[in-house]
């Protein structure tokens, strides 16, 4: 079951479930996608049909956010468990060492895929099925493309974790659903947290929304402008609905 959060189809159900169903996908080699939605895709969404399209196109759609997952109970009554990509990623992996499951890491820099790989090796030592690639920063030629897409079915990869930031990941795997047989997450700024090249925000931040502002401390040059942008037209948009979705009740 999906509800819509401002122009997203966002999934709902128990985080367990989420996992679930991303296995599921995973076992049978179903080319699939996973978005893993926050405000700022949401705003990015909002102002882009083409965008939107293309994020509600997913065969599923987590509220990565606290604020998506608290819109649910706001708008619907819904309580709705956070789906965060800094949980799935480390939690899809120890389900992918238990199953015998192959992993393809997609993007990020050589470096960052160097420490991803010691990573792995020291916390998930039966993890046998690993490979990564690192894509140069412009667009693939036809025959780059069509590359890739031969080392990853060649691979039998049942896990594409694909780390190219928002939206540019979410385009890929669109592009790529119907030709990757494997099921693709975009897990954007999951990595680098998980392997210790950036920290994640303390529980209590987590749990008051705060994650946010955790992160603008560590970039704030780079996310000011984003947030302050993105966050303000998330609260006027998701009043708008609140006001809207109120008013169609009665």
């Amino acid at each position: 079951m999906t509800k819509k959060i401002i122009s997203l189809n966002i999934s709902t159900g128990l985080y367990i479930s989420f996992v679930e169903r991303i296995l599921a996908f995973a076992q049978l080699h179903t080319s699939s996608y996973v978005c893993v939605a926050n405000v700022h895709m949401t705003i990015e969404a909002h102002l882009d049909p083409t965008f939107t399209d293309i994020v509600n196109g997913a065969n599923l759609i987590t509220p990565d956010g606290m604020p998506l997952a608290k819109a649910m109970k706001l708008l619907y009554g819904i309580k709705q468990d956070r789906v965060a990509g800094m949980d799935l990623l480390p939690d899809l992996l120890k389900k992918a060492e238990e199953q015998n499951l192959g992993v393809f890491f997609y993007g990020g820099t050589q470096d960052m895929l160097a420490k991803t790989k010691e990573y792995l090796q020291l916390n998930y030592p039966n993890l046998k099925k690993q490979h990564y690639y690192s894509p140069p920063f412009r667009p693939l030629t036809e025959e780059e493309e069509e590359n890739i897409i031969q080392i990853i079915n060649e691979s039998e990869a049942h896990l594409i974790f694909v780390a190219l930031g928002c939206p540019k990941q979410e385009k890929w795997m669109s592009a790529m659903k119907g030709k990757i047989n494997a099921c693709m997450i975009g897990i954007g700024g999951a990595l680098p947290v998980m392997i210790g090249m950036q920290k994640r925000a303390p529980l209590w931040m987590q749990k008051l929304s705060l994650e946010w502002l955790f992160r603008l401390f560590q970039e704030p040059k780079r996310l000011f402008k984003r947030y302050f942008i993105t966050n303000t037209a998330f609260l006027f948009l998701f009043a708008k609905q609140k006001i809207n979705f109120y008013f169609n009740r009665y």
